[in-house]
């Protein structure tokens, strides 16, 4: 295959490790050269990830190869930069970091490697110029794609926003919410207004609202109460806020904003999770009574929430086609 993209995976047997090597062994420009894990160092990834026996003979490794064209950081909130710090990746290698490390444009510089925030649908032509790239998380992703357009409008004013999450989410380590037994037929509010995601939301919709306000929406304009769910993958948003323009004008708003955009649709009709769940598809739809308006927002987590994006972020970076490898058959039934 000429031109083939050559990716190595850090923290391969987690949950976005896992959604990656899904997604870039049937990549039609990427090769995976390795996966790194020192727990698995050894044993085959389908032992691991017993849902790929008869889809790669890849084995886990415990040690690096700089023979890169990228390297995806997979790791828990905090080790990607103890990481690079600790490990000698060639300048060369791009960079794209899943965990919350680099998102802030505060912690953006890592010794000569700067990261881009990488929503493509905020600053897509960034991300193209870009050597590293930072990639959103879950619930903030689901959260910017429902307010962006109003953002860019300068239309936003306080939000008040409930998101219900997957069990996938937690991550894969075991703990007590995260039991069959505690998540059955359960739901529970957690991180009620403090959710780590909230700088970043904020910190995109204030630079899409500079000039548009008279002050920056601040943390007190922003309330965001995430729900743990009662199954495994997916985020459902509703934010509200007050606007008024109307209905039409604002899906107008929504689909001009968007158009540029192969993954993101806005629907006129109720959405719901099976249509983005094994998809890196985000769906929005508005409903207004008055002046309220109440945007609903839907992804895959561990996708367009996760991995599919990182994916998405390293076509964008290789000058490739943004959907490439991407196209996924959802969960439809």
């Amino acid at each position: 295959m000429e031109n083939t993209i050559k990716v190595g995976i850090i923290g391969g047997a987690g949950y976005t490790g896992g959604e990656l090597i899904r997604l870039l062994i049937n990549h039609p420009n990427a090769s995976i050269s390795f996966i790194h894990s020192k727990s698995n160092a050894g044993k085959p990834v389908y032992q691991v990830h017993q849902d790929l026996i008869g889809e790669t003979e890849l084995l886990f490794r415990a040690d690096l190869v700089n023979d890169i064209d990228v390297l995806f950081l997979c790791l828990g909130h905090g080790d990607s930069k103890k990481f690079l710090a600790d490990n000698s990746i060639a300048d060369s290698v791009k960079v794209i970091d899943l965990a919350n490390d680099f998102r802030l444009q505060q912690d953006a510089q890592q010794g000569t490697r700067e990261f881009v925030y990488g929503l493509p649908e905020l600053q897509k032509d960034k991300i193209k110029a870009a050597v590293n790239i930072a990639n959103p998380g879950c619930f903030a992703t689901a959260i910017q794609l429902g307010l962006l357009p109003l953002a860019k409008a300068g239309l936003l004013q306080e939000v008040y926003t409930t998101g219900i999450t997957g069990s996938t989410g937690a991550g894969q380590s075991l703990s007590a919410t995260s039991h069959f037994s505690w998540r059955a037929n359960n739901i529970q509010a957690y991180k009620t207004l403090t959710h780590q995601h909230n700088a970043e939301i904020l910190q995109s919709l204030n630079e899409l609202n500079a000039g548009s306000l008279n002050h920056p929406l601040g943390e007190d304009d922003f309330n965001f109460v995430p729900w743990r769910g009662d199954f495994t993958r997916g985020i459902f948003i509703s934010s509200q806020t007050r606007c008024s323009l109307s209905l039409d004008e604002l899906n107008n708003l929504y689909e001009n904003f968007y158009s540029d955009h192969p993954f993101t649709s806005v629907s006129t009709s109720p959405i719901f999770l099976k249509q983005v769940v094994n998809s890196n598809k985000a769906v929005i739809n508005i409903e207004k009574t008055g002046n309220r308006i109440v945007v609903h927002s839907a992804i895959d987590n561990l996708l367009k929430g996760a991995s599919g994006q990182a994916v998405q972020n390293m076509n964008l970076l290789f000058g490739l086609e943004e959907t490439a490898g991407l196209r996924l058959k959802g969960a439809g039934f």
